[in-house]
């Protein structure tokens, strides 16, 4: 059974009318990475240390083959493997209401509310988990929220595994045109690292590390 996201509402694309537009989540929406500050925040100081060390061949892997999509695994089988959907999806909420004032970049905001005004499909698509990000994407009202996704077991509990490929790079489109067509276009689309290029060529706006902002709460 593979995780989903969550109970995340999906307004329904409309094609004639609905121009889509795509962002990244992690330093686009966000001033840094949410997935390895939400690990560290649920595993505490002395847990998150512990998980480091566990994580030392995982990381001396990656220093030699780069693979994201890999160490990300390992970093979920440190972290979370055998962890219920329910406590998790409770984590991820609990984590969004905490970290929201100190984590959101105001520009991106800004412009997210912008094309909300101006009737646009707006789609958040991510490397994290599905479902760690699903109650930012609830926050936001996204239409639609596309990610990397975990296995659960039989028991709904966290397997380590993912049932797709990492959601970055040449993914990215690939899972656009899943969800909206192999001709799909998108009327802009906003990132900030060489996993969005791919993502960012099938827009008509191109908005490569446009936000810059800093939350009030970090500017100290």
């Amino acid at each position: 059974m593979s995780d989903m996201g969550s109970d995340l509402p999906i307004r329904q694309w409309n094609e004639a009318v609905d121009p889509i537009v795509a962002f990244d989540f992690d330093g686009t929406l966000t001033i840094r990475d949410s997935f390895t500050e939400f690990l560290r925040w649920r595993a505490g100081r002395g847990g998150w240390a512990m998980g480091l060390a566990r994580m030392t061949p995982a990381v001396a892997s990656y220093a030699r083959t780069r693979d994201r999509g890999r160490i990300k695994a390992a970093s979920v089988r440190v972290f979370l493997k055998g962890v219920a959907r329910t406590e998790l999806e409770a984590d991820a909420a609990a984590f969004c209401d905490q970290t929201w004032d100190r984590f959101m970049r105001p520009d991106a905001l800004a412009c997210w509310e912008e094309w909300g005004r101006r009737g646009a499909h707006r789609v958040i698509v991510t490397a994290s988990p599905e479902i760690t990000v699903a109650p930012f994407a609830a926050r936001l009202k996204a239409d639609a929220l596309l990610g990397t996704t975990l296995v659960m077991d039989a028991e709904d509990r966290v397997t380590g595994r993912f049932s797709s490929a990492n959601c970055r790079a040449a993914e990215k489109v690939r899972r656009l045109r899943a969800a909206y067509g192999r001709d799909v276009r998108l009327t802009a689309a906003y990132g900030d690292t060489s996993g969005d290029t791919e993502m960012l060529a099938i827009a008509d706006h191109k908005g490569f590390r446009e936000f810059t902002g800093r939350p009030a709460k970090n500017q100290t």
